[in-house]
């Protein structure tokens, strides 16, 4: 990168408050910016620049009262630009800005608004958060923009998710009987070529091979049970439980149920067609009590060695704290694989209570924070039994 090119990046970077500084600077009039590079410095002098500069409180801000913030249309043309102007993921970052800074947050249930916003993580957290308050004609706005988070994310798991439970599913047993559906072609395929007949070109298996599907049975299935605090710092790790919790529910291999708690304990597995329906019956806020939603899961487990356990929470626990020890390990102690996932997050280290996630694991559960691309993996190995030991190192190491 030449100098010219460097200056000019300073030059965003600082805002217009800076260009008296760099018109003194020797070479600078090589380096001054582009149409296209004006546009960015005032799209972002919008929301980081003071009101002499082009700032939105020069509209009077969010804060400086009496509703003299900028008007809809301005925000609508301005978000316009910036996802114009950005790429994808420097425009959730001055989305987030903007809100903070500004005071937008009343706007966002304005329906022009909502339309005009890229599907972004944190704003769906924010929308869930206040979801009471949504009224009547931006509902549908609402209900869209989140739509769009969930298909983003349904996108990045569900294949892998379908795969890992059917690879887990899969022991590589053959059975004796025959079945269309359960054929292992590749084994069966593999034994036969000696039996390759060249005059028709085909292979003439003496024998055909089956999968073992006995997995499939009502008896023999897994459950998973995701035990999901709804308490307001849990606002992404939400989002992504009520997709994953969807896509378990739609797999016959699988029995699913989600269960939400703050104080209280909500069972929201009959939501579970609809990803949506789901994440809008979660209440983000208030306290927590972990050990009472855990007591409620119990009565759940039926076969513990084919019972998966997701406790997805902070750990702030505002309930019986010996008592919440005592359950968890009294689970894992019949059989039940239990997992701690102290958040599901894109980026960031998740906030937790440090001391409870460290007894948690002193009972050998793993517990941990997980990045959602890496949740097919987790639940793969989980449902095989496997030791999660290195897996739990390498989520820890990324996080």
């Amino acid at each position: 990168m030449d100098t010219a090119e460097r200056m000019k990046r300073w030059r965003l970077i600082l805002g217009a408050e800076s260009e008296g500084q760099f018109q003194t600077m020797e070479g600078y009039g090589g380096a001054r910016l582009s149409e296209e590079q004006l546009m960015m410095d005032q799209a972002l002098a919008a929301i980081y620049n003071s009101a002499a500069y082009g700032g939105f409180q020069a509209q009077g801000g969010a804060g400086q009262g009496g509703g003299k913030g900028p008007s809809n249309p301005q925000i609508t043309r301005w978000l316009g630009d910036v996802r114009t102007l950005f790429d994808r993921e420097l425009v959730k970052i001055v989305q987030g800005d903007a809100m903070e800074r500004c005071g937008l947050k009343q706007l966002l249930f304005e329906p022009e608004i909502l339309e005009n916003l890229e599907p972004d993580m944190s704003l769906a957290s924010t929308l869930l958060l206040l979801k009471d308050q949504i009224p009547k004609r931006s509902k549908d706005s609402v209900r869209a923009f989140i739509e769009k988070i969930v298909e983003e994310i349904n996108r990045l798991l569900e294949q892998d998710v379908r795969r890992a439970v059917a690879s887990a599913g899969n022991r590589r047993r053959h059975s004796p009987i025959p079945s269309a559906s359960a054929m292992d072609f590749q084994r069966t395929i593999q034994r036969g070529l000696r039996n390759y007949r060249p005059e028709v070109k085909k292979i003439i298996p003496e024998h055909f091979y089956f999968f073992d599907r006995t997995s499939r049975t009502a008896a023999n299935r897994h459950t998973v049970i995701l035990d999901v605090d709804q308490s307001g710092s849990m606002g992404e790790s939400v989002i992504y439980s009520s997709v994953m919790s969807c896509i378990l529910a739609s797999m016959a291999a699988l029995e699913t149920r989600i269960v939400a708690f703050d104080t209280n304990v909500v069972d929201l597995t009959e939501k579970c067609s609809d990803p949506v329906d789901l994440l809008f019956g979660f209440q983000l806020g208030g306290g927590t009590d972990i050990d009472r939603s855990v007591a409620y899961c119990e009565k759940f487990i039926e076969n513990p060695s084919k019972t998966l356990f997701f406790l997805i929470s902070d750990l702030e626990e505002g309930g019986n704290r010996a008592s919440l020890l005592r359950r968890l390990a009294s689970l894992r102690e019949s059989g039940v694989s239990v997992i701690c996932l102290l958040a599901i997050a894109d980026k960031g280290k998740p906030y937790y209570d440090a001391q409870m996630a460290g007894r948690i694991a002193s009972l050998g559960i793993p517990c941990f924070a997980c990045a959602p691309e890496k949740l097919p993996a987790l639940l793969e190995r989980a449902l095989k039994g496997q030791d999660l030991t290195i897996f739990e190192k390498e989520a820890s190491g990324s996080s």
